[in-house]
């Protein structure tokens, strides 16, 4: 990387940076009633896996501190395209836990970022953010299995702790009463930042637009807090049944539970087919049904972060909702376009292209997130900077420090 840039820039905000869970992670505010619901914690073949139900969790192993983990940036060239994946690659399994108490600790992550030039990052779960839609439809026992595992990220990592660390809770719009309880108690913490999954509310009625009036008394009050949503990428089930309609359209028959490819070709290239047409579709469809369903209109002070979910999609969305604005005088009481920019920040994959979502966002609304010490992420965290070679010192400052810092602490 640039040398000069990362030597002389000072500090950098993160916000996207992410610890291992420990093996108690989900279990140790966990009340009695639930140890068999939910994600649970099964011995196979002498290895703790995470279950849901009767069946391994589709893509996580277990938790962080009794499996090998990935060498920061190994996947990098994977997921730019530049290279194929090979999971039984070295780098993904060969870190030992108890080698790196960065990625568990919160006093050495401290260390840590003091090392890499970090002032202060947004701390994302690496599993939590891939529980809730596999839980579902057993909502009572979700809403409690989150609410367990925010007791457990205030006990290690702390919501703003020494204000460097911003551990991130999550919360869930199945329940409106349970939403606004969760928040007040994480607002009570000192949270800063909160994350929903981006997708549709799993209610006790059905599916529900998070924009939905109903859920109105919640976005009032997180927009009277002050503090910034977060929409992080994870496991998500809520477009389950979009992926199969599509698979089906195209003669792609899809497992039910797992989503797996049934009886074509043997390397699975169909599903691998579905993945790529559904890419950022969830994303996209959640920004623009947020923004078309009035949530800032009535709520003009909201602020949105998107996280880990890329930027490609986010030139398209805007052309689309300026498109159906003009075709449909009076849908929009203000610009749709106008509306993301205000209320919308955006943090692009490590490996996108920078200056091509600037083309449709402020810089004053880019962030950046280095995803580490995630496989898919980047090696040091500061060589996002490569980048950015493009943009002006004010902007790269801008992007690298400044709007993230002012999200978290203007709450």
């Amino acid at each position: 990387m640039d040398k000069d840039i990362r030597a002389d820039f000072g500090t950098v905000f993160d916000a996207d940076n992410h610890y291992w869970e420990g093996h108690d992670a989900f279990t140790r505010y966990r009340a009695a009633k639930y140890q068999d619901r939910g994600l649970r914690l099964v011995e196979v073949d002498g290895a703790v896996r995470y279950f849901i139900g009767d069946r391994e969790h589709p893509i996580l192993p277990g938790p962080g501190d009794l499996h090998g983990r990935p060498v920061p940036g190994s996947l990098f060239d994977y997921f730019a395209g530049k290279a194929s994946f090979d999971p039984l690659m070295p780098e993904l399994w060969s870190e030992k836990p108890v080698d790196h108490p960065e990625w568990f600790n919160r006093d050495a992550r401290l260390a840590c970022m003091d090392d890499q030039g970090i002032e202060a990052a947004w701390m994302f779960p690496s599993h939590g953010v891939c529980i809730e839609g596999p839980m579902q439809p057993d909502i009572e026992a979700s809403l409690h299995i989150l609410g367990a595992f925010n007791r457990w990220i205030d006990d290690e990592w702390g919501f703003a702790y020494k204000n460097r660390i911003f551990g991130v809770p999550l919360l869930s719009l199945s329940s409106l009463d349970g939403a606004l309880k969760e928040l007040e108690w994480a607002l009570s913490r000192g949270a800063r930042i909160i994350t929903l999954r981006n997708g549709p509310a799993f209610t006790p009625d059905g599916m529900r637009s998070p924009a939905d009036p109903r859920f109105d008394p919640f976005w009032a009050r997180v927009e009277e807090a002050g503090i910034t949503v977060t929409v992080h990428a994870g496991f998500e089930d809520g477009y389950r049944h979009v992926d199969r309609s599509v698979a089906s359209t195209w003669g792609i028959n899809l497992d039910e539970q797992s989503g797996d490819l049934i009886g074509r070709h043997d390397k699975g290239y169909d599903s691998k087919l579905v993945y790529m047409l559904q890419k950022h579709r969830l994303v996209r469809d959640f920004a623009a049904v947020l923004v078309s369903h009035g949530l800032f209109e009535r709520f003009p002070r909201l602020k949105f972060a998107y996280i880990e979910n890329g930027g490609t999609w986010v030139g398209p969305m805007l052309h689309d909702l300026q498109v159906i604005h003009t075709q449909n005088p009076g849908m929009f009481g203000e610009n749709p376009v106008d509306q993301f920019h205000r209320n919308c920040w955006v943090a692009p994959f490590v490996e996108d292209d920078v200056d091509d979502l600037a083309r449709h966002m402020p810089v004053e609304r880019i962030l950046f997130g280095s995803d580490w010490p995630h496989a898919e992420g980047v090696g040091h965290p500061r060589e996002f900077f490569n980048s950015l070679l493009n943009f002006s010192g004010a902007d790269q400052r801008r992007i690298m420090l400044d709007n993230a810092r002012e999200l978290t602490f203007a709450a």
